[in-house]
């Protein structure tokens, strides 16, 4: 078992990662529980039918009951009326000030439990069990956030988790399509922070079906970026924007798409390639990186489909709404060179003549 410690302006919390990592609510978390009158888990619901009982059982070695909540997996339980669900669920089952919540599902069970945690009764105390290998990004921060029919992640706060319980024991019943979303986000921290760590990744065979025992390594690795970065800028001020990378083109073919018909790390590695290409015209990346991206990413099975699904003007309302935007004009994350992100504002057309030319090259690459 593997652990490391993030450490913000005003809160400190340890993650996990391995096996067994749920026997740590009967030692290391004991008092934590002691000090509690109510424990919930909120359960993703494909999640909660294959590993409810392994976490259950933790607890109840722990001495504690819990009350278990329920709710539609991936995506679709990040709407407003399963955020208010939740709400009405703690306040009759009687839970108070005093109270902690369980994230028991992959990222988006955590964005939803983390904002349910910040905002009832002000703010209450929770722990994330992730059971994906993309929550490795989205179950350390502090971010937490419900969708909007206008846009992902639009309602939210910024709320830091007690602790982060990564059972590695559950990754084996994850589907192929999991694997790859989860990888996205440890590919995108490799980009943003190392060269020679990019280069190992971009050189690994099978990469999207690695060994548990190589995962946990990378995941401690691609924690530790992020944890480095979430504590010099907790509230996205300057540096956390970094994070950001591949995601202001990937959350608007996310958003285009519904919501859930492609997992989020398959559009963030969409989003990164139309980043690479803005990275050649105003970074300093090697001659081709973005071709030995494209094939690097359709070899291990990802697919840039959906570029042609939508019209621009589409994709574009939904980027124009991203969170980094200010005073209407668009904020791109890109790299200088790998390991070396900046921050630029790209104007609408020069994103229309990125799209053109993103399609183009994904043609002529032979990638669709």
């Amino acid at each position: 078992m593997e652990k490391l410690t993030v450490s913000v302006r005003d809160h400190q919390y340890d993650v996990y990662v391995g096996s067994n990592t749920y026997e740590l609510f009967s030692t290391e978390y004991a008092e934590l529980l002691r000090t509690t009158d109510k424990i919930g888990i909120i359960a993703d619901a494909h999640v909660a039918e294959l590993h409810l009982p392994l976490l259950q059982e933790a607890l109840v070695r722990s001495g504690r009951e819990v009350s278990v909540k329920i709710v539609p997996g991936g995506e679709k339980c990040k709407m407003p009326e399963v955020y208010v669900d939740c709400q009405s669920f703690l306040l009759t089952e009687g839970f108070t000030r005093n109270s902690l919540l369980i994230a028991f599902g992959g990222g988006a069970c955590g964005d939803l439990t983390g904002f349910v945690a910040a905002t009832f009764m002000r703010g209450i105390r929770f722990i994330q069990c992730p059971t994906t290998v993309l929550a490795h990004d989205s179950a350390v921060g502090g971010k937490t956030a419900i969708n909007m029919p206008e846009g992902k992640n639009m309602v939210g706060s910024f709320h830091q988790p007690s602790a982060v319980l990564f059972d590695t024991d559950v990754f084996n019943t994850l589907p192929a399509s999991e694997m790859r979303s989860g990888l996205a986000e440890l590919v995108k921290h490799a980009f943003i922070s190392d060269p020679l760590w990019t280069e190992q990744l971009l050189e690994k065979e099978r990469f999207s079906s690695p060994s548990i025992k190589w995962l946990e390594k990378e995941l401690l690795q691609g924690i530790k970026v992020k944890a480095d970065i979430v504590g010099e800028d907790e509230f996205e001020n300057s540096t956390r924007k970094f994070l950001n990378f591949g995601h202001t083109f990937g959350h608007a073919v996310e958003a285009a798409s519904g919501f859930g018909s492609l997992s989020h790390g398959e559009c963030v590695m969409i989003g990164m390639g139309y980043a690479f290409l803005l990275s050649e015209k105003y970074g300093d990346l090697p001659e081709g990186f973005t071709n030995r991206y494209l094939h690097f990413a359709s070899n291990n099975g990802y697919t840039f489909k959906p570029v042609f699904s939508y019209s621009f003007e589409e994709l574009l309302s939904y980027m124009q709404k991203d969170k980094k935007a200010s005073f209407g004009k668009m904020n791109f994350v890109l790299l200088q060179k790998i390991g070396e992100p900046f921050v630029k504002e790209i104007s609408s057309e020069e994103c229309q003549s990125a799209f053109e030319e993103f399609k183009g090259k994904l043609k002529s690459e032979g990638i669709v």
